[in-house]
C-alpha cells in the first residue's frame, strides 16, 4: 500500500505549472517521481519560477493553450513520442480579460470562455487518442469554488479598494462548464480506464493581492470555516491522489479544496 501514490516512471503534463497554483502542483508531482512536462507560453518565467530546480526529471514545453485543438494534439504526440506515454494531464492555465458586471463586451466574455472553457476541451480532446491506445490516463481539470457558488459582493468585494478583486460572471460560469464537462468525459472515458476528475481551489489568492491589500486578505478569511486562505502546496494531497493509482475508482468527481468555503 506504501506505494500506491508513487507516479515513477509517469509523464504529466501541467499547463500553466509555474504559475501560482502550477507550481504548487508540479512540486508535489515531482516529489512523488514524475517526468513533468510544464507547458507555457513564457520559458522566462518558467525559469525565474524553479530557478534553483535541478531536477532532470523537470522540462519546459512552448504551448500556448489558445493554439487550436490539432496544435493541442501535436504537442501531445510529441510529449508521446519523447517520453513514451502521456499518463497525467492538468489542465490548469487558462486566460480571461473582462471584470465588469454590466458592461462587460461580447469579446470579452468569448474570450474568457475560450481560455477557461474551451482550452480544456481541446486538451482533453487533443489526449484522448494517445489515452485510449494506451487504455490508461488521469486527467484533472482545476476548476474554482465560484464554479459551485457566487461571490458575496457585498461582503467581500465593496470599499477599502476590494472593488478591484470582484470575481466576473464570465469566470465563475466558465468555471462550472469544467465542473460538467469532466463529468460528460468520465463517462465518455471510462471504457478505456481513463479517470477524469476536477479540483475546485478557494479561496487562494496571489502574494501580490496579499501583499496590496491585508484587509481584502482579512474578508477572505473570516469567510471560510478555517479562517485561512490557500496555499499551492494545499493542493499536493489532492493532486497526488488523482494521478496515482490511488484514484483508479474516482471518476467524474469534483473535489472543492478551500478550507469549507462552499459549506456555508
Amino acid at each position: 500500500m506504501k506505494n500506491i501514490f508513487d507516479l515513477t516512471n509517469k509523464v504529466a503534463v501541467i499547463t500553466g505549472g509555474y504559475g501560482h497554483l502550477g507550481k504548487g502542483i508540479t512540486e508535489a508531482l515531482l516529489a512523488f517521481g514524475a517526468e513533468v512536462v510544464v507547458a507555457g507560453r513564457n520559458e522566462k518565467k518558467f525559469h525565474e519560477r524553479f530557478p534553483d530546480f535541478n531536477n532532470p526529471r523537470l522540462h519546459f514545453l512552448q504551448f500556448d493553450i489558445g493554439d487550436s485543438g490539432d496544435i493541442f494534439a501535436s504537442k501531445f504526440n510529441d510529449i508521446k513520442r519523447n517520453f513514451g506515454s502521456l499518463d497525467i494531464i492538468f489542465n490548469n492555465a487558462h486566460f480571461a480579460f473582462g471584470n465588469s458586471q454590466e458592461s462587460m463586451k461580447d469579446e470579452d466574455w468569448n474570450y474568457t470562455m475560450e481560455g477557461v472553457l474551451g482550452s480544456v476541451h481541446k486538451s482533453i480532446k487533443g489526449a484522448i487518442p494517445i489515452m485510449k491506445v494506451q487504455n490508461s490516463g488521469k486527467i484533472i481539470n482545476i476548476a474554482s469554488m465560484y464554479g459551485s457558488v457566487s461571490p458575496n459582493f457585498e461582503k467581500l468585494y465593496s470599499g477599502d479598494g476590494c472593488e478591484k478583486y470582484t470575481n466576473p460572471p464570465h469566470y465563475g460560469a466558465a468555471k462550472a462548464g469544467v465542473i460538467q464537462l469532466t463529468k460528460y468525459f468520465a463517462v465518455y472515458l471510462g471504457k478505456y480506464n481513463i479517470q477524469v476528475n476536477a479540483i475546485s481551489p478557494g479561496p487562494f489568492s496571489k502574494l501580490q493581492i496579499q501583499e496590496e491589500n491585508p484587509e481584502f486578505i482579512q474578508r477572505l478569511k473570516i469567510s471560510n470555516p478555517l479562517n485561512k486562505i490557500g496555499r499551492p502546496e494545499d493542493l499536493a494531497g489532492m493532486s497526488i491522489l488523482l494521478s496515482s493509482e490511488a484514484s483508479d475508482f474516482i471518476t467524474g468527481q469534483n473535489f472543492s479544496i478551500d478550507g469549507g468555503w462552499t459549506i456555508w
